[in-house]
């Protein structure tokens, strides 16, 4: 078992937690009560992406932008009747750490009508001229998920079998600013020629397929953009609800406790002398004051836990 420290954002995923707004379960041995689903108060499967392979069935729901989500959730509270086109004025498409350059809008707009899509989806790559005057091209973002070591080496074992031609040298100068990845090309090399080379035989341009499957009250389901959303909205709306009710049942058995106190304030020197003349403690003396009174349990249990003098 891993432990992690949470970040400030992921706190925001607990709001509320302890105010029965979602069900508890028990966890994997039966000692401890877990959460059956987490309240959390930004749709986190959009925000940060969802991976996963099941029996006959997969997911695969890119990461988005928080921002965009949060525009296009309030969008939906204004107008829940608003399309896929202004809904994508929000969300423009995925936003993936690793950057890239996503190549059309079609694969975009299938995957957030239908729930399944393709997105090609292009490393950032730049021609500079070296200070020797031969050329080179600088790699900077890599598509999602591509591992950048098994990208070099794949662009050196195509220069070993001669199907890329042109590249001398490929240098990894990343550090903690970013990724940089160097090919120095030959002087007579085209350059162009050279990179589309890169995107057709290497992962510098990949395909990401986009399946938007989620589990809806326990069923799998694919769905649109705008279902997804809903589906976020109709939860956010139940744990308002349930949140309203906790505070609502907390004030009203205060309030109740309070009427007590407020009654045994009027009666108070006949209460000292009720519980003085128990002799078995707590218990007797809360029975006492039930029956003698006329207070039910919690009002009585208040009463006898004060301290004499706030009494």
């Amino acid at each position: 078992y891993t432990e992690a420290k949470m970040s400030k954002i992921s706190t925001v995923m607990l709001t509320d937690i302890d105010k029965e707004t979602v069900d508890f379960g028990s966890n994997y041995d039966d000692r401890l009560k877990e959460p059956s689903v987490l309240p959390s108060r930004f749709p986190n499967i959009l925000v940060n992406g969802s991976t996963g392979i099941a029996v006959g069935m997969a997911t695969n729901i890119p990461p988005h932008n928080l921002g965009e989500v949060i525009d296009a959730v309030d969008l939906l509270l204004d107008n829940p009747d608003a399309g896929l086109d202004e809904i994508m004025t929000c969300i423009q498409g995925p936003d993936f750490p690793t950057g890239g350059i996503i190549m059309g809008r079609s694969g975009i707009r299938a995957a957030y009508g239908t729930g399944r899509g393709k997105i090609t989806l292009r490393g950032r790559a730049e021609i500079q001229e070296h200070k020797n005057g031969r050329e080179k091209i600088v790699i900077t973002e890599i598509p999602y998920m591509v591992n950048k070591a098994r990208l070099i080496e794949k662009i050196a074992d195509l220069v070993k079998e001669k199907k890329i031609d042109g590249i001398t040298y490929i240098g990894d100068e990343s550090n903690r600013e970013g990724m940089r990845v160097v090919v120095e090309l030959k002087r007579e090399a085209n350059p162009q020629v050279v990179l589309n080379q890169l995107y057709r035989f290497t992962q510098l341009q990949d395909t990401v397929g986009v399946i938007m499957l989620a589990l809806d009250d326990g069923v799998p389901k694919i769905m649109s953009l705008k279902t997804m959303m809903q589906r976020y909205l109709d939860f956010q709306f139940q744990v308002i609800r349930r949140r309203t009710a906790y505070e609502l049942k907390k004030a009203q058995d205060r309030e109740h406790i309070l009427e007590g106190l407020r009654k045994a304030v009027d009666i108070v020197d006949e209460i000292i002398a009720t519980i003085r003349a128990c002799k078995g403690g707590f218990a007797e003396a809360k029975a006492a004051i039930m029956e003698r009174f006329g207070f039910d349990d919690p009002q009585a249990d208040a009463i006898v836990k004060l301290q004499l003098g706030r009494l």
